[in-house]
């Protein structure tokens, strides 16, 4: 197969990987991990070698457990059940369909509704959903500030040619 197609195919990849970093449904992270391998295979990993791709896959695994342990402790320092975790999830996905607010809203409402089903109190769902909210957030933030620096390891590795981290 001709480099620049695996090279577009890395692009998208990396595109959708960025868009997947805030979109629920989709593993961000690890489909910028693999547009960033893939574009280095498609190199025959001349330019970015396997020290990079070390560097790409650890900061991968860090924006995962950073994004795991945002939203746990979220929910947890608020007091949330695992229903309105439960709940948070569904509401995220659920939220894709409504556009910007869906996803910023979507995520707390679901907590809320969650968090109800396991207590039945207003506002203790409330802070629930609110610190599972503010945890998932955090995740995101996380998640697309690592994801970005990926992009950033890669194209220092690129253009120095193989010389850089």
């Amino acid at each position: 197969m001709d480099p620049l197609y695996l090279h577009i195919a890395a692009a998208l990849l990396v595109l959708v990987g960025l868009a997947g970093t805030v979109l629920p449904a989709l593993p961000g992270v690890v489909l910028v991990f693999a547009g960033l391998l893939l574009s280095a295979w498609a190199d025959g990993f001349q330019r970015v070698g396997a020290v990079t791709i070390v560097v790409l896959g650890a900061l991968t695994a860090l924006a995962m457990v950073a994004d795991l342990a945002a939203s746990a402790l979220g929910a947890k320092r608020l007091g949330a059940s695992p229903r309105a975790m439960l709940g948070a999830a569904v509401g995220a996905v659920a939220g894709i369909f409504f556009g910007l607010p869906g996803l910023v809203l979507g995520p707390f409402v679901g907590a809320v509704a969650g968090e109800l089903s396991a207590r039945r109190d207003l506002l203790h769902a409330g802070r629930a959903g609110l610190g599972t909210w503010l945890g998932l957030l955090l995740g995101s933030v996380a998640k697309l500030t690592l994801a970005f620096l990926m992009v950033g390891v890669f194209a220092a590795a690129w253009l120095l040619g193989g010389r850089g981290p």
